[in-house]
């Protein structure tokens, strides 16, 4: 598992890393894509092109569409294309693509546009095919449903609601009327939600007609007055008024309130402007008003009307339209004894009727013409008209039994995927407790591991302390040894070599004061000679009895002394200065050691080859930090010398015994500067 985790996780950095390094060149790929297909695509909805001029567009559009990454981008331009061969009509190549959307976005898990894919096939089947149209309708209205968690509402609350529309409609066609009541007044719900009032009118026409199928006649001029509401102030209230007024004269035709009818369908017909340029229309609210005339026995415009009506339906091959009007006309020369040209009407109509598959018509027409034939042939048409009825009486309960077991269908899917999501979270929660355990396991064992580990470095450290303690002993006892070393070498010589040098010149100045041999000059030089060899030897002495200061003499005092001495013994100018802010008491000792033994080495130094006229030095306190300065005017050295003198070398190490640092700065002939800067470290006075 672990290996595989690692595995997944190189391939994806190296997937990374590759697409970060064409990410540049594909942006602009896509961009210039992009831009063509717009550029087909206005050329697709440009009127002046030819028909076939406008769907090679849309092909080229698609062959580059084609080409785009997967994605939302590429669906929805995909649609966009689908939806301009819509509008011209060519609904076989908007149902492939539509299709093609589906795929993708299925291919890509893009769950709001696999619902749109279903919605735009649903409206492809919706004219002919009621059982496929409700089915790619109830998947998207599934989607849209189960999309609202993950998505604000009021996005997709307008789709959803066209929808619902949809679903409602094809259920009152098939006689569903309480589902589709209960999914329409879904519909406007989610309208509201969208705060879009667009198909709202349309939601309260169905149910309008579906009162009226309920025999609801007063609900359903409610709610036809309603959907008149709700279209005023927007670009469909005259279209909407007109279909209000047209479905009001039907309720009213159903209640055989024929005067009221009459009026509903003249208010529709006076807007002639508007009927002008919409014939289908103009001619269906004619025929209506012909059929109320008809039905209330006022013939004084029949059968001008109908004629009329056909005539503008012949002329726009409106078939439905044809179907009804003509079976109009032949109840109506039926009513009037004229069945020669009742049968004319009646079988021009049932040969329409069957072609369009408009079995509502049909039904009737084989009633009119059971009636209108002789007996053996009105038998006939009386057998045909039980067998339609019966099957379309079988069909609506098919319908209603397939739409039922859809719904029932995508429960017990989705009862199954919910299982189905149970046990993966089972299983997933399996592998997490073992992945866990399997941790726990490891991390034990590496906690084990450390401990020995630790355990270990404890020993090892307590062993280098040990080492380090016995270590510190002996140089503890070497320093012991030096130091009375040193104080013998200084007793030696302060005692004997001082002592006897001290005699020699005692009887020199004896010999002077008894002699007068012209030599008193010369033994004066000598006698001042060996009083300076005395004195240095005294120093030297000195030095030797002074690597653990004496405890008696204030150190910045001791160190003053050593410089005084010193300089006047080799007839230098000094300049010493010390910072105030130094606390010396609160200083290591052997740090104060190792800057005396410092200062002694470059002063040295300086005596023996500078050939300086003065010495600069300086104790500063900066930062928790002294810095020693010492700078002489000598003739300086090379650069490239520094690590070669003994002298040299000794102050480097004293330096790094404090953890300090130091600096030779000379050039020949521009004197020396030696800087060395030693970190101190603060006392915490400790509180009780």
């Amino acid at each position: 598992m672990l290996r595989l985790f690692f595995r997944f996780m190189t391939f994806f950095s190296f997937v990374i890393v590759v697409g970060c390094y064409n990410s540049d060149q594909n942006i602009e790929s896509e961009e210039l894509k992009s831009n063509l297909i717009e550029s087909y695509m206005d050329e697709s909805v440009n009127k002046q092109n030819s028909i076939e001029e406008r769907k090679n567009s849309l092909e080229k559009a698609y062959s580059i569409c084609s080409t785009l990454n997967n994605s939302t981008f590429k669906i929805e331009k995909i649609q966009n294309i689908s939806f301009t061969y819509y509008s011209l009509k060519d609904y076989e190549n908007y149902k492939r693509m539509n299709e093609k959307a589906l795929k993708l976005s299925t291919e890509i898990n893009d769950s709001l546009n696999i619902a749109r894919s279903y919605a735009y096939l649903g409206i492809y089947y919706r004219p002919s095919k009621l059982d496929i149209a409700y089915e790619n309708f109830y998947e998207a209205e599934k989607i849209y449903a189960s999309l609202s968690g993950n998505i604000s509402r009021k996005e997709i609350a307008f789709d959803h609601g066209k929808v619902l529309v949809d679903l409602a409609q094809i259920l009152r066609k098939t006689k569903d009327y309480g589902k589709s009541e209960s999914i329409t007044i879904k519909a406007i719900e989610s309208f509201e939600e969208a705060e879009n009032d667009l198909y709202i009118p349309m939601c309260y026409t169905n149910l309008g007609n579906l009162a009226n199928s309920l025999e609801h006649y007063d609900e359903a001029i409610e709610y036809h007055l309603k959907a008149i509401e709700y279209a005023k102030g927007t670009d469909k209230e005259i279209p909407q008024t007109l279909t209000s007024f047209n479905n009001i004269g039907i309720v009213y035709k159903s209640q055989q309130k024929y005067d009221k009818a009459k009026e509903y369908y003249h208010k529709a017909l006076s807007y002639t402007e508007f009927l002008s340029k919409r014939p289908r229309r103009h001619a269906r609210l004619l025929d209506n008003l012909a059929y109320v005339n008809f039905l209330s026995k006022d013939e004084a415009d029949i059968p001008d009307l109908f004629y009329m009506a056909l005539k503008i339906r012949d002329s726009i091959n409106d078939q439905n339209g044809i179907a009804t009007n003509t079976l109009h006309l032949a109840e109506y020369y039926k009513s009037i004894a004229k069945d020669s040209i009742a049968r004319v009407y009646a079988e021009r109509s049932r040969d329409l009727s069957i072609k369009i598959q408009n079995n509502g018509d049909l039904l009737k027409v084989y009633r009119l013409l059971s009636d209108i034939s002789d007996s053996k042939e009105g038998l006939s048409y009386a057998n045909k008209y039980i067998v339609l009825n019966d099957s379309l009486i079988k069909e609506e309960r098919l319908f209603r039994d397939k739409f039922a077991r859809i719904r029932f269908e995508t429960k017990e899917i989705a009862k199954e995927n919910q299982q189905i999501s149970r046990e993966n979270q089972i299983l997933i929660i399996a592998i997490l407790g073992l992945t866990a355990l399997f941790l726990l396991g490891y991390i034990i064992f590496r906690q084990q591991q450390s401990n020995k580990e630790l355990l270990f470095a404890q020993t090892q450290q307590e062993s280098n302390e040990e080492i380090y303690r016995l270590l510190l002993n002996q140089q503890i006892k070497l320093e012991e040894g030096r130091q009375m070393e040193q104080q013998r070498m200084s007793e030696e010589l302060h005692d004997g070599v001082l002592g006897r040098l001290f005699g020699v010149r005692l009887s020199l100045d004896g010999i002077n004061q008894r002699a007068n041999d012209g030599f008193t000059e010369a033994r004066n030089k000598y006698i001042d000679e060996l009083k300076a060899i005395e004195k240095e030897i005294r120093l030297i002495s000195h030095d030797l009895g002074a690597e653990t200061l004496p405890s008696d003499v204030a150190y910045i005092d001791a160190v003053e002394n050593l410089i005084k001495d010193l300089c006047e013994v080799h007839k230098i100018e000094f300049e010493f200065n010390n910072d105030e802010d130094i606390d010396w008491e609160g200083i290591d000792d052997q740090k104060k050691v190792n800057f005396f033994r410092i200062l002694q080495e470059s002063m040295q130094n300086i005596f023996k080859h500078a050939h300086a006229d003065h010495i600069k030095i300086n104790f500063d306190y900066v930062d928790s930090t002294i810095n020693l300065t010492i700078l002489d005017d000598g003739i300086g050295f090379k650069a490239n010398k520094v690590k070669k003198g003994i002298g040299l070398k000794n102050i480097t190490s004293r330096v790094s015994q404090m953890n300090g640092e130091v600096q030779f700065l000379s050039n020949e002939g521009s004197g020396t500067k030696v800087s060395v800067h030693v970190p101190i470290e603060a006392k915490v006075e400790e509180v009780y």
